[in-house]
Parts: structure tokens; C-alpha cells; sequence
């Protein structure tokens, strides 16, 4: 069975490793936090639970040694965002965590794929391929993958369509400036824009500066009203990591390096992508209006200016 070593014992890392053991994906999970107290302490409450899970799973406090013959390593240290927070102003702090971690998965001999949860996710993955020199493939973040899962449930709220009958992804920084494409929104296999037609009544409330406001907000109101965000990205990652341990081929907009897709090269950014044992296999490029192609361009140059700024410290 395979290995999973999840960096981090916060409310984010622990939340995915309970949904790595529920999920039954791999044999064994390492927790690795500085705190390790704290991560022994995490490690202890999760085996509990796993005495009524489907699957047997080993799962304890560990150390970077761990990630010696891992399969995949997920990334979720860093500083929880406060209300008023964007997620960009979490870099100063967790680049800073960064360069340890670099340093430190430099002295072993990792060499699985690596997930990144922590934010500013799409500026914190590109960091640690650059500084790690890893292969851009087997890197990547979560990216939009939440931004989608909120964009769905949206536009279920908003038209009463099961949200596993809907079709569409958020792109582009996994922030307030993530774009939707709503040239490619389908609902129960029909375009958006053809059912708006079709039935105003019902349709026509769905407007991109709704959806795109909704997708923006609601994680701020998460925060606001519990202080974190861990459910939804812990069901995440662990959806992710089953795609790669099962080669499953499946597609998910994650934070993935760009060679010259959507005319972008040199930085991660929240695209569609298949996702298999070798990591980000393919990136599936949209065809964008004008309109949609401008809106990714913006965002791009966030993330950019970010990157910089990253370097800088």
C-alpha cells in the first residue's frame, strides 16, 4: 500500500489526513509537524478513528526521514488567514516557512509527487519547484479545485441542477482574482448560455458577476464564522491523491506549471489538468472568449507580481 506524508498538524493537514485514512487510498501516513506534540497528538485522535473505518491505515507522528520512501507529499504548513485576510497576504509568512521546508526535504531522498495546500497556493508551489528544482510535473497545488467545488455548488443554489450535473471550472490565482470561463458552464450536458435562452425564469439569474463574486466570497465567510477553512480542501486533496495513486486519468483544475498553455510559461496557475501516477499529465486548454482570455490574463499578472515579490524576500 502506498505512503503519504502530510506536512503540517493544523486544521488543514489534519482534516486531510482524516480524509486520506477515510478514503482507504494508502496503507500509511506520516504527520510531520514542528510542533510535535501537536502532531503526535493529531496522529493518536486519527488512528482512534480508524478503528471503524473500512480499511486498516498506520498513522503516526513523524519526521523528514519519513519522506525517504513516500509516494506523495502534501504540503499544508503555514499561517491561518484571519478575517479581512486575502490570501496574498499570507506570503511574507509562509515563504518564510518555505525556505525551511525546502531546505530541509533537500537532505532526504524524496522523490514522489508533491501536493501543495498552503497559501498563497499558486505563488507557494511555483517557490518550492524553483527552489526544490523539482520536476514541474510531479509538483502542483490544489489550485481552484476548491474555487470550483464552491462555483458548483453555486450555481446549484442558484438553479436547483445536482451539483455532480454540473460542468465548469474557476482558473487562474486560487484568490479574489480566479476567473470563470462561462462559455464552458454546462449544466445536465447543456451549455449555460443556451438554458439562459431557453429559460430566463430560471436561468437568468446566473450572471458571471454573481458566480464570480460567490466563488470569491464564501471562503471569507467560512473564516468570519469559524475561523478556518479545512472540509471542503481536505475532501479535495484527498480526491487528488487517489487520481494519482490509481492513475486514474481524471481532471481537476489544479495550481499546475504553464509551458506556453492559455500563452503563459514559467509559473503555476489554476488550469484543468488530467491528473495521473505521473502527476499533471495533461493541461487541457480551453478555448477562452475574449473576454474570459482578458480576465486570466489579469489574473495571471497577480500571481506574477506575487512570484516576484516571493523571490524578494
Amino acid at each position: 500500500m502506498s505512503k503519504i506524508v502530510v506536512l503540517g498538524a493544523g486544521h488543514v493537514g489534519s482534516l486531510c489526513t482524516l480524509n486520506l485514512a477515510l478514503s482507504g487510498i494508502c496503507g500509511e501516513i506520516a504527520l510531520i509537524d514542528i510542533d510535535e506534540r501537536k502532531a503526535d497528538s493529531q496522529a493518536k485522535d486519527i488512528a482512534d478513528a480508524t478503528a471503524f473505518m473500512r480499511r486498516p491505515v498506520k498513522i503516526y507522528a513523524g519526521t523528514y526521514a519519513d519522506c525517504d520512501d513516500a509516494d506523495i507529499l502534501v504540503i499544508s504548513v503555514g499561517v491561518s488567514r484571519k478575517p479581512g485576510q486575502t490570501r496574498l497576504d499570507m506570503l511574507g509568512d509562509t515563504i518564510d516557512i518555505m525556505k525551511d521546508v525546502v531546505e530541509k526535504l533537500k537532505q532526504t531522498k524524496f522523490n514522489g509527487m508533491i501536493i501543495s495546500i498552503s497559501n498563497p497556493c499558486d505563488i507557494v508551489v511555483n517557490y518550492v519547484r524553483k527552489h526544490l528544482g523539482y520536476p514541474a510535473q510531479k509538483i502542483f497545488g490544489t489550485g481552484t479545485s476548491l474555487d470550483t467545488a464552491r462555483l458548483r455548488r453555486t450555481l446549484h443554489e442558484l438553479t436547483g441542477v445536482d451539483m455532480r450535473s454540473i460542468q465548469c471550472f474557476a482558473m487562474g490565482e486560487h484568490g479574489d482574482s480566479s476567473m470563470v470561463p462561462l462559455s464552458h458552464v454546462t449544466l445536465m450536458g447543456k451549455p449555460l448560455t443556451e438554458l439562459i435562452q431557453e429559460n430566463p425564469e430560471v436561468y437568468g439569474k446566473v450572471t458571471l458577476s454573481v458566480l464570480e463574486e460567490r466563488t470569491h466570497q464564501i471562503g471569507m465567510e467560512i473564516i468570519i464564522g469559524k475561523g478556518s477553512t479545512e472540509f471542503g480542501i481536505g475532501a479535495a486533496l484527498a480526491e487528488i491523491c487517489q487520481a494519482v495513486l490509481y492513475d486514474e486519468k481524471r481532471v481537476f483544475p489544479v495550481s499546475a506549471y504553464l509551458d506556453g498553455e492559455y500563452g503563459k510559461s514559467g509559473f503555476h496557475v489554476g488550469v484543468p489538468a488530467v491528473i495521473g501516477k505521473n502527476g499533471v499529465e495533461e493541461i487541457l486548454t480551453l478555448k477562452l472568449t475574449e473576454s474570459e482570455q482578458a480576465a486570466f490574463d489579469a489574473s495571471c499578472e497577480v500571481i506574477q507580481k506575487h512570484n516576484e515579490l516571493a523571490e524578494a524576500r
